[in-house]
């Protein structure tokens, strides 16, 4: 298109009162904009500006109408447009660079913008590279400098660092927030499961009523609302009361579905959005999305009441800044009590597993005599059905209620049960059992079962407002929906509810089955059935997911019916690492299987708590050293970083990993330079590999290699010459290829792939 059919064609609405819209991670996203600033879209190719808001002669003296179709140069001035699309073109990160600061040319009146740029994805992976650029006036307050909030930023971050408690690192940063962006009111909603949010901390003045401890429905924070915290993490809405601008592009055939507005600051809010928090009674509102590993886990909602109110996007990155660190801190501070509490719940594990191998008692009296199992995931009783014994401990139902909840974990089909509110869960079982509010069941084998029983913890939830015309059973539920038209306290009863069942607690509780079956194994219950369920416990149930990775395992058995000492695992640190292992405890049977659950467990443990592969293995040589001084077991670690392929590898007396080449060429790993754990001396210092795009990295134990009559350097180059296909080659064709069908060893194989 020429520069002169640019300039007489008629603009057309890109965006109206119908809702033309752009799907984006499937919320509707509405082409209007809000009226505090204006939008281009430019072309890259010739700098042409083909969209434009149609309140630009507002900011920018030029009726929309002169100015689509023109180049950028004659609407901001060349050194401006030149700075602008330098940028663009040199491949400039435009998330991260600063604004541009923009001066009109003398006939436009003079005025001074801050430049907000974003590529649109779409228009970009389709060929027509364009550009947003957002306008907003600088603040006549504006201080002098860039970093004129950084300031601020640093002694928040200080403070931040110094909180001793997660209450206190909240009341720092919204003081912080409160006094960089001069908001009446910040808010942190604290998000829950279902979507439900809690004020938990707030900064204002003593003027205003405090929210703390109120609760606003999941409707409150719909799928689109959080879709646009998590592309603009800090959205201004200046003024709740101005109508929206609509986009306005050359003509109807350029381009127009190739505006991208998902990224763009100005982009207006969805209507329920903002009634809702014109409902409460604010003028201006910000939200900030606080985000840990992607996950949205609370909003800090700025409110201002006396009139409209901006602030710079100088001021708005800083506060991103401080979200990030706030996420960062919570996060370590969480991880750190979950450690804590871990690692009381891992002795209480301990002592749970031992007692479990005294075969002069039943199973049930063994688990139940010394209060450690009602310790471990903190109930207030518990029942046993094992070796066709009821045994129970604490606060539990009668004869019939006991049978109900016994039939009911066991008839589950899972592994874990476990509900806060069993009325609703099962009322029929609650109605046998109707002092139980919280239930969490682990099935065995045979029916057998343990069940942990919590009693009813009345709450008493205060909601921003009745949020309902009828009171509804749960606190949660999901009826709660409208727009409250204040801020009155609505205080609702919650009963039939136990404390919840937190994400470790289930995890012991599963620990503790793998424990459980092993000694129904050992006490010889069904011994295949046992084996089975034993197999099934030790091993990995789901492979860990690296974004970019895949990761695939097999194990065979030496014989039916027979554990052996193989085991393997893949779980994501919280480094962002990648931990593969494969080990081989010498030997076969339960004392094998035995031995390969602790160290597994330990290792698991050592993995979590270490930054390096090296002081992994170091940590877990020392528990070896003093709780299983007679064992011995190769292995295998290598701690992948998903990002470079790199991958740090300790081998003690195990075969060498083998890096398999996108075209099929294969390169092995040193050789361990140690003997296996329990033998030897020390740790060995750590190798590395790497794998590059479209590779693959091979872990595998000696069962696999080995065949009778043939050394271990022959199993090797079977095993390399058993990747036909290269990288893509069949995990169970390797096998296939590899395995001695006459085996009288396990064999396992992890095969983890790079994508390109």
């Amino acid at each position: 298109m020429t520069n002169s059919a640019a300039a007489s064609a008629a603009p057309v609405p890109v965006s109206s009162e119908a809702a033309v819209s752009e799907v984006v991670a499937g919320a509707a996203v509405p082409r209007t904009v809000q009226a505090r600033g204006a939008l281009l879209g430019v072309r890259v190719s010739d700098g042409l500006v083909l969209h434009a808001s149609s309140n630009v002669d507002a900011h920018l003296g030029v009726a929309v109408q002169d100015l689509l179709g023109r180049p950028l140069s004659d609407v901001l001035g060349a050194p401006a447009a030149g700075q602008i699309l330098s940028r663009v073109v040199a491949g400039t990160d435009l998330a991260t660079a600063d604004d541009v600061l923009v001066t009109l040319p003398a006939e436009r009146g003079g005025g001074s913008f801050e430049a907000i740029m974003h590529r649109p994805r779409q228009a970009w992976e389709s060929g027509h590279p364009l550009v947003v650029v957002e306008l907003e006036p600088i603040l006549a307050e504006r201080p002098a400098g860039v970093g004129a909030g950084y300031g601020p930023l640093r002694s928040a971050l200080a403070d931040l660092e110094l909180a001793g408690s997660i209450e206190e690192l909240y009341d720092v940063a919204l003081e912080a927030v409160r006094a960089l962006t001069g908001f009446e009111r910040a808010s942190l909603y604290l998000l829950d499961p279902q979507g439900n949010a809690e004020v938990v901390a707030e900064a204002h003045p003593r003027h205003l009523v405090p929210w703390t401890g109120l609760r606003f429905p999941a409707s409150d924070i719909p799928p689109e609302v959080r879709e646009l915290h998590r592309s603009v993490r800090v959205h201004l809405v200046d003024d709740v009361d101005a109508e929206p601008v609509p986009v306005l592009s050359v003509d109807a055939a350029v381009d127009g579905d190739q505006l991208d507005l998902s990224a763009a600051t100005l982009r207006a809010e969805p209507s329920p959005y903002v009634e809702l928090h014109r409902g409460r009674g604010a003028r201006a509102t910000m939200g900030v999305g606080l985000f840990h590993r992607g996950e949205l886990w609370g909003v800090v909602y700025c409110h201002h009441y006396g009139g409209p109110h901006r602030v710079s996007h100088e001021v708005r990155v800083v506060v991103e800044l401080l979200a990030t660190m706030l996420s960062a801190l919570r996060a370590a501070q969480l991880g750190a009590d979950r450690d804590a509490e871990a690692r009381s719940q891992e002795r209480v594990l301990a002592h749970l597993a031992a007692d479990s191998r005294d075969e002069s008692v039943p199973l049930g009296t063994a688990i139940t005599r010394s209060g450690w199992t009602r310790r471990l995931v903190r109930a207030d009783g518990a029942i046993v059905r094992a070796e066709g014994r009821v045994t129970s401990v604490g606060r539990v139902p009668d004869d019939r209620g006991q049978r109900a909840l016994i039939a009911w974990v066991a008839d589950a089909g899972e592994e874990v049960v476990a509900t806060d509110c069993l009325r609703e869960a099962a009322p029929g079982v609650a109605a046998a059992a109707p002092d139980v509010a919280g239930v969490m069941g682990i099935a065995l084998p045979e029916g057998q079962v343990l069940i942990w029983l919590r009693d009813e913890v009345q709450r008493h939830v205060e909601w921003g407002s009745d949020p309902s015309t009828s009171r509804p059973v749960r606190a949660d539920d999901p009826i709660r929906t409208m727009l409250r038209a204040s801020q009155e306290r609505w205080r609702e009863v919650v009963d039939g509810h136990s404390l919840p069942w937190t994400e470790d607690q289930i995890d012991s509780a599963a620990a503790l089955r793998g424990h459980l079956v092993e000694a129904l194994y050992l006490r010889g219950r069904k011994e295949v059935r046992a084996t089975e369920e034993l197999q099934r416990s030790l091993l990995p149930q789901e492979l860990a997911h690296v974004e970019g990775w895949s990761v695939e395992a097999r194990y065979e058995a030496a014989g039916a019916g027979l554990v052996g000492g193989d085991w393997y695992d893949a779980l994501v640190l919280p480094s962002g690492h990648l931990a593969l292992v494969v080990g081989d405890v010498t030997g076969h049977g339960l004392q094998a299987a035995a031995t390969m659950g602790q160290l597994r467990t330990a290792l698991r443990a050592s993995l979590v708590g270490s930054s390096s592969a090296h002081a992994a293995a170091c940590l877990l040589f020392e528990v070896v050293r003093w709780t299983l001084p007679d064992e011995v077991a190769t292995l295998t670690v290598a701690l992948l970083d998903p990002v470079t392929g790199v991958v740090e590898n300790v081998s003690l007396g195990h075969p060498p990993l083998l890096v398999v080449q996108p075209d099929g060429s294969v390169r092995w790993a040193p050789r361990a330079g140690a003997p296996p754990l329990g033998l030897a001396g020390e740790i060995p210092p750590a190798s590395r590999v790497e794998v590059p795009p479209g590779g693959a990295l091979v872990l595998y134990s000696d069962g696999l290699v080995e065949h009778r009559d043939e050394s271990i350097g022959d199993g090797l180059e079977r095993l390399a010459r058993a990747f036909v296909r290269g990288p893509a080659t069949d995990i169970d064709d390797i096998v296939r290829a590899t395995r001695d069908e006459r085996s009288a060893d396990d064999a396992t194989l992890l095969v983890v792939r790079r994508r390109v």
